[in-house]
């Protein structure tokens, strides 16, 4: 098949789970049928490549967008973008979206060309309200994109069963529509490893137990919850933030003065590693984690979780989304019980006993060496037996297969 994907993360610009997500499947897909397939990725950036299973084409801003100083220039900046992958492409058997970066692309390719439009949905707009603080009244433009795409779409993509409740509640998307292909991981990237190094560079003691969370600072990823939870543990420890990227100034500043405030009055230290960490120094922060947190308030899948417990780390997570098709309770961690403030909202109803529940759930970890070596073994074990990219890719391409089949072809 000739296969075109659209994506605005693709390597070396990664900053998110659906950037990972399309990474990984490409090169999977790339090596399936003994590379018979054909790939075309369409991204935001500079990026140049050809081979013979696949070509890459960034594509970057227009700079007479930046030189008008128009309102809502990352939404402009975006739907340019889309114009230009329309105008790309002149033949394929199947488009491809992830995120509402581009889908207008998606849709328009569609039209263009007369070909099935694969969406897979990382996340959805109505549930993440905190994107206004990002986007301002352009949120609202990028979740009517969202749903002209869903509602166009041949095929939908869930990566979780959560997800696929939230379209089908969401959305007035035809149920046979959606399926879900969970998310995965690369086992042989992401394993234990004894190498501790670099540790002591960010100020890690390897000889003391930590906790580590993993993600941007932005509201999805519930950062504020653990800093409130570290008030309420009972011991020191360790923390290590690995969280750079703020969505907002204002974030920011509430996490600085959350960092402060756990410094100020806690014995816990926290080391805070604010930039892009790479992958072989992530997994090593992985692999020595006494505990990994993931204290989301919105987490479709929480491919982080996969990240950890393939290197054989215990997971404390709020159970939300997607996180306990990933997570189960008392094998690989622990689930704190999420109750949130709304339908779409970005709060728990009881922040106060969330910390306090995130805090009792980090507690009992700690205080369990053989517990926490137990579930980092099982955590790993069921990362093998269900999360492979291989067994994702050869889904997807089923997928496409399906959706191109002509009726001369049966």
């Amino acid at each position: 098949m000739n296969i075109l994907l659209l994506t605005n993360e693709y390597p070396p610009h990664i900053y998110g789970g659906a950037g990972v997500h399309v990474d990984h499947l490409v090169r999977e897909m790339a090596l399936c049928d003994n590379g018979h397939h054909r790939l075309q990725i369409l991204c935001f950036g500079d990026q140049r490549e050809k081979s013979p299973a696949k070509t890459v084409t960034g594509i970057g801003p227009a700079e007479a967008l930046a030189a008008a100083k128009l309102r809502q220039p990352k939404l402009l900046d975006a739907l340019y973008r889309n114009i230009v992958m329309a105008g790309s492409v002149e033949a394929t058997d199947v488009v491809h979206c992830h995120t509402w970066y581009t889908h207008l692309a998606g849709c328009l390719i569609k039209q263009l060309l007369q070909i099935p439009l694969v969406v897979t949905t990382h996340s959805l707009e109505p549930s993440r309200p905190w994107k206004k603080e990002q986007l301002g009244n352009g949120y609202y433009a990028a979740g009517w994109l969202e749903k002209t795409a869903l509602l166009n779409a041949d095929r939908i993509i869930a990566v979780s069963r959560a997800m696929q409740d939230d379209i089908l509640n969401l959305y007035d998307a035809a149920p046979e529509k959606v399926q879900v292909i969970h998310n995965g991981i690369d086992v042989e990237i992401y394993r234990p490893t004894r190498n501790t190094t670099f540790l002591e560079e960010y100020g890690i003691d390897p000889n003391t137990p930590y906790i580590l969370f993993v993600g941007r600072v932005t509201r999805q990823k519930g950062i504020v919850h653990l800093l409130r939870a570290l008030h309420h543990v009972e011991a020191a420890y360790q923390i290590v933030l690995c969280a750079g990227a703020a969505d907002t100034p204002e974030i920011e500043e509430e996490v600085n003065a959350g960092i402060a405030a756990v410094r100020a009055d806690t014995p816990n230290q926290v080391v805070w590693i604010r930039e892009m960490v790479p992958v072989d120094r992530l997994v090593t922060l992985y692999s020595h984690a006494a505990v990994f947190v993931c204290p989301s308030v919105y987490e479709p899948f929480g491919i982080i979780n996969l990240e950890a417990m393939a290197c054989g780390t215990p997971v404390v997570a709020s159970a939300v989304g997607g996180i306990p098709e990933v997570v189960i309770q008392e094998k690989t961690g622990l689930l704190v019980p999420f109750e949130t403030a709304g339908t779409a909202a970005a709060e728990p109803k009881n922040p106060q006993r969330f910390a306090r529940d995130l805090a009792a759930a980090i507690d009992t970890l700690m205080r369990s060496p053989e517990k926490r070596v137990a579930m980092g073994k099982a955590a790993r074990l069921r990362v093998e037996e269900h999360f492979s990219w291989k067994s994702i890719a050869r889904r997807t391409l089923a997928t496409y297969a399906e959706l191109t089949i002509r009726p001369s072809d049966h």
